[in-house]
């Protein structure tokens, strides 16, 4: 029998992230993040992001793809497009845009973000910078703070 005939075997997923393996991890003023998966090498991550009505998420740019997938509540592109659950944002290399929650209701959105997102000033200027590693820095500072274990899991290679 060759190896193409074999019969297929059930196996462990290759990365297992419980919901109770991490916590929610405050950004500030309504913000917050629960981490799945940090890539490698700075190569990205993807995370829950949940944001408070009224919040708003100002001009950033991203050095590689997104992909935002809306799973409770609202927010409006600065296009005046309204992304609303279930629908599903890409986002190419280089694309710089903002957006707020809209409605009452918090949001809740599942992002993977391959490469940084640079938050820009008026100039186009980028002052604040989230990688794979500064939010995984924000993750165990919250976890040494809380007396909460670390969890290897969301390490991808």
């Amino acid at each position: 029998m060759s190896a193409l005939a074999t019969p297929a075997r059930p196996s462990l997923p290759q990365h297992l992230c419980l919901a109770t393996d991490v916590p929610w991890v405050p950004l500030g003023d309504g913000k917050a993040f629960k981490p799945l998966a940090f890539f490698a090498n700075d190569r990205g991550f993807v995370e829950l992001l949940r944001l408070d009505p009224g919040v708003a998420i100002p001009l950033h740019r991203h050095t590689g793809e997104v992909h935002a997938y809306n799973l409770a509540g609202s927010r409006r592109l600065h296009t005046g497009e309204v992304i609303g659950p279930g629908d599903y944002v890409y986002e190419p290399v280089g694309n710089t845009d903002a957006w707020s929650v809209h409605g009452d209701e918090p949001l809740t959105v599942l992002v993977v973000v391959m490469g940084a997102v640079e938050y820009l000033d008026g100039s186009g200027a980028a002052i604040k910078r989230y990688t794979a590693t500064t939010l995984r820095k924000l993750y165990e500072e919250y976890c040494a703070t809380h007396g909460l274990a670390v969890s290897a899991a969301l390490d991808v290679a």
